[in-house]
C-alpha cells in the first residue's frame, strides 16, 4: 500500500512539472497554436503555387515557429511523399513552393511546431482534372504517427 502512494505521489509531481513547462512554454498560456491552410483546395498541373499555412495563437501571429514543415503525397501513396521546410513570409504566414507534375488527388499535412506545442492539419488538393474512379483510397488519419509505421 505504501508503494502504491508512493507511485501516485510521483505521478502527481510528474503532472505538476509538464504543466509548468507547458505554462512556461507557451508565455503564460495554454492557448492552442492554430495553422490555418491557406493553399487553394484546387490546383493546376505544371505551375508553381505556394503551399501556405498562417500560425497563430490566441490573437497573435507567430512569426518564430520552431518548423513548419509541409508533407505532400498523392492519394495512396503516402510513403511517396515529399517534405518541404516552409519560410516564414510575413505575419505570420509560412510557405514552400511546389509543383504538381500529373493530375490526381493529393493531401497535405502542415506539420507546425510553435511554444511548444505540435499541430498538423491535413487538407486534400485537387490538382488538374483527375479520373476519380482511378484515384487510391487515402487510409491516412490525422493521427501523430509521422508515417512511421507505428
Amino acid at each position: 500500500m505504501k508503494k502504491t502512494w508512493i507511485a501516485i505521489a510521483v505521478a502527481t509531481l510528474t503532472l505538476v512539472g509538464c504543466s509548468d513547462k507547458e505554462v512556461s512554454n507557451n508565455e503564460g498560456t495554454l492557448e492552442e497554436v492554430v495553422v490555418q491552410i491557406q493553399t487553394a483546395e484546387k490546383l493546376a498541373v505544371g505551375e508553381e503555387i505556394a503551399l501556405s499555412a498562417k500560425v497563430t495563437q490566441g490573437d497573435k501571429v507567430i512569426d518564430d515557429a520552431d518548423q513548419v514543415q509541409f508533407e505532400v503525397w498523392e492519394s495512396g501513396m503516402r510513403d511517396h511523399g515529399e517534405k518541404l521546410e516552409g519560410k516564414h513570409t510575413k505575419d505570420g504566414v509560412y510557405e514552400a513552393t511546389y509543383s504538381f507534375d500529373h493530375d490526381g488527388v493529393y493531401y497535405m499535412f502542415a506539420h507546425t511546431t510553435a511554444n511548444g506545442l505540435h499541430v498538423m492539419p491535413k487538407q486534400e488538393l485537387i490538382v488538374g482534372n483527375p479520373d476519380m474512379s482511378k484515384v487510391m483510397p487515402d487510409e491516412e488519419d490525422n493521427s501523430m504517427n509521422h508515417g512511421d509505421g507505428k
